[in-house]
């Protein structure tokens, strides 16, 4: 049964990541999660925003970037434009300021696609992960173990499948808003 220990770490790995790709949809609040790890490449080195400086949120829709080097200031402008993000930036002296449009109709939809199309995604690996999982079960050669096992399996992936859901739930529920 430790096979189902290993398949239960997996799993968490599977939803950590699920919910780590969500916090990067951009609702109607800004986030820091929104820019932080766009790549920016100054002297010579490809770093994300967050090593270049802080973010800070400024209500309703504005993140403020302090960076710590003046001379990288023109390099995170310039990388938050590529990054086709529909975000409005200003650089104002050592700062940036990245305003967040609100979110059309249209662009919700698009978003609730590719969020329903990342839980699925989460899914699909959880099934390969339980199918290898049942291989495994099959080959035990006791009737009882094998249909304690398969239980066991069956309440993991139920809890993981609902662990899904709430995510993709909530992250609905946040763009609509």
């Amino acid at each position: 049964m430790d096979y189902l220990d290993k398949l239960e770490t997996e799993f968490n790995r599977i939803a950590g990541a699920l919910k780590e790709e969500l916090t990067s949809f951009r609702t109607n609040r800004p986030s820091p999660k929104l820019i932080e790890n766009i790549k920016v490449d100054f002297l010579g080195q490809s770093l994300i925003i967050k090593q270049l400086g802080s973010i800070t949120i400024e209500p309703p829709r504005d993140l403020v970037i302090s960076v710590w080097d003046k001379n990288a200031l023109p390099a995170v402008v310039k990388a938050i434009e590529s990054g086709n993000l529909g975000l409005g930036v200003s650089p104002q002296g050592a700062t940036i300021r990245v305003r967040t449009p609100e979110l059309t109709e249209e662009r919700r939809r698009e978003l609730e696609k590719l969020i329903r199309a990342a839980a699925e995604s989460t899914r699909i690996k959880m099934r390969v992960e339980r199918d290898a999982a049942n291989k495994i079960i099959n080959a035990e050669i006791d009737k009882d173990v094998k249909f304690r096992a398969k239980e066991k399996l069956q309440k993991l992936v139920d809890k993981f499948n609902e662990v899904v859901e709430t995510a993709l739930k909530d992250k609905l529920r946040d763009i609509a808003s």
